[in-house]
């Protein structure tokens, strides 16, 4: 009975599928050295898509990050370059995550931490008993 192959050895084997293998662990390097390169808010709006006869094709969440990003392009084609990354341009396109879902406010934390919940009871206790202020800013801290 011949020994099993491993998944490895097998996509290896197959001419068209070791070209992909290859260029995906390529991608997966340059996605690293993009992520290690470029500001942490940015990283986590932006992603590497492709590489495409050496200009890096990078996806951004939104215009804004797209924006920055388009700004440090030197810098960036410079850092790949320093890491021995065959990248020549990079092209930035806006394309929205598909799974990104709208943050929800965790309904059991309150907005407002301890402390400043104090400082705006107190603040409303040093206001005269008829203030509008003084009932607004109690019913606020009450309903934080």
């Amino acid at each position: 009975m011949p020994a099993a192959r491993s998944l490895e050895d097998c996509l290896e084997a197959d001419g068209g599928l070791s070209r992909l293998t290859g260029h995906a662990a390529r991608l997966l390097r340059l996605r690293q050295l993009f992520e290690s390169a470029v500001p942490r808010p940015l990283a986590r709006g932006a992603r590497v898509a492709n590489l495409k006869f050496g200009k890096l094709v990078v996806h951004a969440d939104n215009g804004a990050v797209a924006a920055k990003l388009r700004q440090i392009i030197p810098t960036l084609i410079d850092a790949f370059r320093k890491n021995s990354a065959e990248v020549t341009g990079i092209e930035v396109k806006v394309q929205p995550r598909l799974d990104v879902k709208p943050k929800k406010l965790d309904e059991t934390r309150s907005p407002l931490g301890d402390h400043a919940k104090q400082g705006l009871t107190s603040l409303a206790e040093s206001l005269p008993a008829d203030s509008a202020l003084r009932g607004a800013l109690k019913h606020f801290v009450k309903h934080t």
